[in-house]
């Protein structure tokens, strides 16, 4: 069983920062690749951004350039820094762990860009 807890979300202005963190329980942590994906109101869900198990990044082409996700494995913890915001990053952010046939979903964070 895996546990995913995401904090960091809140409101800030356009062309703002923040940092989610999203902390996790279990062993498979390390092994495992993390991403981070964004729902805005009325609209599906989308990947913002991975990092697998050895570290290497993908990021959604707009998000290049403003957002770094890091994970730190001995604190089972993946990041999310969110740089020059935008009203359109507005959204609920989740976590999710996937390694093999396994996945599990945080419970979000909201994100709310003010212009």
């Amino acid at each position: 069983q895996v546990q995913l807890v995401e904090s960091g979300g809140g409101l800030v202005q356009a062309g703002g920062s923040l940092r989610l963190s999203c902390a996790a329980s279990g062993s498979i942590f390390s092994v495992a690749g993390m991403a981070w994906s964004r729902q805005a109101p009325g609209k599906q869900r989308e990947m913002v951004a991975t990092v697998t198990a050895g570290s290497i990044t993908s990021y959604a082409d707009s998000v290049k350039g403003r957002f770094t996700i890091s994970r730190d494995n001995a604190k089972k913890t993946v990041y999310l820094q969110m740089n020059s915001l935008k009203p359109e990053d507005t959204g609920v952010y989740y976590c999710n762990l996937k390694y093999l046939a396994f996945t599990s979903w945080g419970q979000g964070t909201q994100v709310t860009v003010s212009s």
